[in-house]
């Protein structure tokens, strides 16, 4: 039996990391189907790409906590847009990432919920920062 609307959010966020770009998705759970997206490769972060990309010397991360902060706001205002309250997180992936992403991450699950959306079980998370 499907657990009621109460306990379970229908919808999961999923966060894609790379040293390149970082990507959030939100699905819905019964499609699979991506309903918001939000990524640093979106065309306003064209030009921050391009600075570190050409910096000397070189960085192996082109995102940092300030990136992961916007994208934040934006996948914050896209669900909001379509209605989405609420949105469940894997606590395990969360959890599993290396210390230098979750420190990062902080910044871009405060922004989300600055814009309303509350996570389902985040409350297992512990941000660094």
């Amino acid at each position: 039996m499907a657990a009621p609307a109460s306990t379970q959010s229908s919808h999961l966020l999923r966060l894609v990391l790379s040293c390149r770009k970082i990507t959030a998705q939100v699905t819905c759970a019964s499609t699979s189907s991506i309903v918001a997206m939000a990524s640093s490769t979106e065309q306003e972060f064209a030009k921050e790409y391009r600075a570190k990309l050409n910096r000397f010397p070189r960085t192996n991360v082109f995102w940092d906590s300030k990136t992961a902060s916007k994208i934040g706001d934006k996948i914050g205002i896209r669900l909001t847009e379509i209605g989405v309250s609420s949105v469940q997180i894997d606590v395990q992936e969360e959890l599993s990432r290396p210390i230098h992403y979750r420190k990062m991450l902080g910044p871009f699950f405060d922004s989300v919920k600055r814009t309303g959306i509350a996570f389902d079980g985040a409350e297992k998370l512990i941000f660094l920062g």
